[in-house]
This record gives C-alpha cells, structure tokens and sequence, in this order.
C-alpha cells in the first residue's frame, strides 16, 4: 500500500520541515505487523513528494489477531489486510508522523499555521458500501476528489470492477487539517478495523473531528463506521456533537456573547480561531509550561485544547461572565471527566483588572483576544495585575491587528471586528506597549503575527510571547 503527499508551496522541499522528515534521506520505522519506509520521490524548490510505503508480513497479523481454534483460519491468511490501504496506515501515519499531527514545526511554524496546496494519493484503496463515497466525504471539507477505479482481472477476462481505488485529493488547507481528515476517514472507506474498538476510539473520533465533524453532512455515516456500529459509543459520540452545536447556539442567543460569535463568524474564512489555539497553546508546550491561568477565557475553547495535552497538570479559567463560564463547564465536560483529568482543571469568576491572590503561583498567563475588551484607562490596572502581582515566567497576549480589518470585505473602514471591542491597535502601537510593559516588569518580549499575512498590513492577529 502506498500513500503520497505532495506540495507545489515554494520552497516545496519545506514540506520536510512541516513532517520532520528530511528529504534526502529513507526513513524507517518498525510495526508490530511490518514496517513503514518513507522517502521522496521528488524534492524540488518547485515540487516536493513525501511517500510512505507500509509492508505488512501476513503470518504476523494473524499472530497478533488473537484468534484461537481453527474458525476463521483461511480467512485471516487470505484476505487484503497486508496490501490494501486500511487502518495499519493511520496508525503508521500517527507513529511516523507524530508531531506534524500537532501541527507544530520546529524550524516552520508560521508555516505550519499556514493553508497549502496539497496532493495525497492513496493506491490501493477500498472502498465498500457506496461508490460515491469518496465524493461525499471528501468534497464538503474542501477537496478536489480524482478516483481510478482499478477491475478484478484473470488472465485474459475481466471480472467487473473491484472494491480497490486509487484516491487523489487535492487541496489547500493546513498540512495538520489534512492529516486529521484522512486519519477519521481511511477506516470509514475501508469500513473495517483491525483492532479493539472502545472509549479510546470515540475520544480520537471527536479530538480529530472536532473542528469538521459536525458540520459535516455525512455525520452520522462517519461516525457509524468508524465506531464500527457499536451502538452505545456511537449515540455517545453523536451526542457530544450535538451539545457542541447547542452550545454554539445557546451563545449565539444570549445577549451577552452574541458579539463573541459574530466576530468568530467574521474570521471562520480564515480559520483563525483554530490557529490561534493551536498556536497559543504550542507556545505553551514550547516552553515547558504546566500550570496556566487564561485570563479571560469566555466559553472555554483554549482550556478544552489546553486540556487535551497531559502537560498541563493544573488549568485554570477565569472570566467575569458567569453566563460564560456555565457555557464553558459544558464544553468541558465537566460533569462526565474522570477523577483524573477533573482535578487538572477549574473555572473561577474574576476580574481582571483587581489583584487576585488566586492568580499567584502559575508558570503561564494567556490574554487570547482581551485586552481589546477593556477601556484604555483600564490597561494600566491589567498591567499590574497581570505583570507585577501574577508575574509567571511566561505571558502569552494575542490581539487584532487593526490594519489588516480592511481585508474584511464586510468590515466597513474603520470599524472594528466587535462591537465591544474599545480599541484596536496596530502593529507599530502593540510594539511600542508590549516593549513598555516588558520594560517595566523586568520581561522579555517576541512580537510574531498568526494566521494570513499581507505584504502591506501584517498579520491577521498579533500575539507578544513575554518572558523573565
């Protein structure tokens, strides 16, 4: 089985910053059924394929399939497990490409953050239950959907078409969406698994999904067959769904975070609030942070990312609505955590502009798109609580760039994304106060930009990394 992933974004050969894998090399990795080899067939500045090839050795997938007595014997040596693209691939794609599924690049990060044209191949594919089914998985996420169907041959005969594929999508999305996408959707094709199906599974299903699920048309299809019909996990997973969409709904009708979701609605084109997740919280893993106050943290979408990463042992969210945070609880999960994973997070009401003893004794602060809340006159007391009283090692602030509103093409000139919202700074105006606070405080300070950049205006957001 053969899976193939190519760019035309130059420099192309970055794409092996972004898998971190080098393209002058053959990489290899050991399976408990075979072994995965990887490599580039192509590594041009104009365009760059990585491949990854899995081989599989029959006699160990039946050893490993702990069947016992003879029921079923033929079968588990005569079937297409060890050559056909099948769940053994997701599982040496999340083993050999580990960290890109994170979406992290050591050396590439913006690019990392950044929609590429990308090409994936997959040969030999089955596909079983509905011809059309790469169309309908494939297309509402965004992809072009070429499929070659491969017909069952002997010797000089045909048989009619067979179930095998081979499977090109192109598109350009984040190399890390991309993965997610085809790690949910390879066992749905195939419609089989060769391993145990349980709470693990779901838990995967809804992280990996968790963006694209349920907006998804073929929700139920999916979830179906990659739970493999086990009926309990399966309404169970279509549940939890479901309660994210009502959540987003109960905000949207409540007066005080309409506004909220109208900005996200204003930046979902550019999937913005996915990036700056994803990138406030690599940050976050990058300096060995575990104990993190988000200041601010409205329905809790940083502290569910937050906490799917077991370095943090201690999150925090505090935020001055109470409506907010209820909204957040839900979110969360709460109520059905474990013991475990119950004791690493809590939610407190607060201001963030008193000095709050409960703030002290945190490695990491994060302001994701505050501070642009608050009335000028405000900063100063924000400042102190945040820099002088809490003063954790690592401070982490993201907020709009004023100067790339006018790539909104319903944002009227000179008005700002949210209503609330009592200031917007540009980029020379965010420098000038982050140098000024980490000059007073005794930090350090990096300005970056997240997500779409403009020659002219920057970067969508802005977001100042602040150390000791």
């Amino acid at each position: 089985m053969l899976f193939t992933l190519s760019t035309t974004h130059q420099p192309a050969t970055d794409l092996g910053f972004l898998l971190h894998k080098h393209p002058d090399r053959l990489h290899e990795i050991s399976l408990p059924q075979g072994k995965a080899l990887m490599f580039y067939p192509e590594a041009t500045q104009e365009r760059c394929t990585f491949a990854l090839t899995l081989e599989l050795d029959p006699v160990q997938l039946v050893r490993g399939s702990g069947q016992k007595g003879d029921a079923g014997l033929l079968d588990e040596y005569v079937n297409d497990r060890p050559y056909a693209v099948s769940s053994f691939l997701t599982v040496a794609l999340g083993r050999a490409l580990g960290t890109a599924f994170t979406g992290r690049s050591k050396d590439r990060q913006v690019l990392a953050e950044t929609p590429i044209p990308l090409e994936v191949t997959l040969t030999p594919l089955p596909v079983r239950g509905a011809e059309d089914l790469p169309e309908r998985l494939f297309k509402p996420l965004g992809y072009e959907v070429q499929i070659e169907r491969h017909p069952l041959l002997a010797a000089q005969s045909t048989w009619g078409e067979s179930p095998y594929i081979t499977l090109t999508l192109t598109t350009t999305q984040r190399l890390q969406t991309v993965l997610e996408h085809l790690f949910v959707l390879i066992p749905v094709l195939d419609n089989r698994k060769h391993y145990y199906i349980g709470k693990a599974e779901l838990e995967k299903l809804l992280r990996k999904g968790e963006a694209w699920l349920q907006q998804h048309p073929e929700k139920r299809l999916i979830t179906e067959r990659y739970l493999k019909y086990r009926k309990v996990l399966v309404q169970e997973a279509l549940v939890r769904l479901a309660d994210e969409a009502a959540i987003e709904l109960e905000a949207s009708s409540d007066c005080d975070l309409k506004q909220n979701l109208a900005e996200f609605e204003l930046e979902k084109p550019l999937n913005l609030n996915e990036l700056r997740l994803a990138t406030v919280t690599q940050v976050l893993l990058e300096h060995g942070a575990e104990r993190v106050l988000d200041l601010g943290c409205g329905e809790g979408r940083l502290l569910k990312s937050l906490l799917q990463q077991g370095q943090f042992n201690r999150i925090v969210g505090v935020d001055v609505s109470l409506r907010a945070l209820e909204i957040a609880e839900r979110r969360l999960h709460l109520d059905t955590l474990s013991e475990k994973q119950r004791e690493r997070i809590e939610l407190w009401q607060g201001a963030l502009t008193y000095r709050d003893q409960r703030f002290a004794g945190f490695n990491a602060l994060v302001l994701v798109e505050v501070i642009e809340h608050l009335e000028p006159d405000r900063l100063d007391a924000l400042e102190r609580v945040v820099f002088e009283f809490a003063h954790p090692e690592l401070i982490v602030i993201t907020t709009p760039n004023r100067e790339f509103n006018a790539r909104f093409p319903n944002l009227a000139n000179g008005k700002l994304r949210h209503a609330d919202h009592r200031f917007e700074w540009t980029r020379a105006e965010f420098q000038a106060w982050c140098e000024r606070v980490a000059t007073t405080y005794g930090y350090q300070v990096a300005l970056s930009g997240i997500g779409e950049t403009d020659p002219e205006l920057g970067s969508v957001t802005q977001i100042g990394v602040f150390t000791l």
